[in-house]
């Protein structure tokens, strides 16, 4: 059964369907290593942070186990119970999620420049100082990230826009979100995210809405750039962020 060019909807979950059918039928047996992710992407007519997040959903579905520096293998499916939904159908993408909230967060950014008062300015400072600090203790600051870009929506008075920000930030907590950012982020892009956030509340307090706002488009795309890395740089069970 030869691979198909999958439509440009749900990318991630169109490829993990294709290889989850080919893993079932034999196509590739227990033990063997599924094609290079470049090839992949190629015989596909996708991109390879696509092929990247199939992958990643089928790992967690037990399909295949990746192997950082060799390659992703398929698993024999006694060894791990698939779950009732799959992960690739109950969960947004990743990087596509990233993208959402550029656009979103961009003008909540921007909104908050113009709106902003001084206890929002103190709500961002507090959370980046409490994101350093557990950083610096090698611990996922993901209490005071979510802090920070709650500081920011809430300057914007909005409930449909704080409950949309947030509704984003919780949807990094899912299975596949969490695995990827094992593999690709590590305490130093802590530290890189954290001099972003920076950037964004100074923008903020300095009531410049164009800064604000293209301070948040950057942290994004950098967030989006560590989610993009190379498997050969990636470290598993590191600390992460994306945001």
């Amino acid at each position: 059964m030869p691979l198909q060019i999958v439509e440009p909807q749900r990318l991630y979950r169109q490829i993990a369907d294709q290889l989850r059918a080919l893993i079932a039928k034999g196509e590739f047996g227990v033990g063997a290593r599924l094609p290079a992710e470049r090839d992949l992407a190629r015989q596909l007519g996708v991109s390879r942070p696509s092929v990247r997040e199939a992958l990643i959903a089928l790992e967690v579905e037990g399909w295949v186990e990746v192997r950082t520096g060799s390659g992703v293998y398929v698993l024999e499916r006694r060894q791990s119970a698939a779950p009732a939904v799959p992960a690739a159908q109950a969960e947004w993408g990743p990087l596509e999620l990233i993208r959402a909230r550029r656009i979103v967060e961009g003008e909540t950014a921007a909104i908050a420049a113009v709106q902003r008062k001084g206890r929002h300015i103190d709500a961002m400072t507090q959370a980046i100082d409490a994101m350093r600090g557990m950083a610096d203790g090698g611990v996922m600051p993901l209490d005071g990230d979510r802090a920070f870009h709650l500081a920011i929506v809430d300057a914007c008075d909005n409930a449909v826009l704080t409950e949309t920000v947030l509704g984003f930030w919780d949807s990094r907590k899912g299975p596949i979100f969490t695995r990827l950012g094992g593999y690709f982020e590590t305490v130093k892009s802590w530290r890189s995210a954290i001099a972003e956030h920076e950037a964004i509340r100074d923008a903020i307090a300095a009531r410049d809405a164009d800064a604000a706002r293209a301070a948040m488009h950057l942290h994004m795309d950098k967030s989006h750039q560590r989610f993009s890395a190379s498997w050969r740089r990636a470290k598993p069970g590191e600390p992460h962020t994306t945001s």
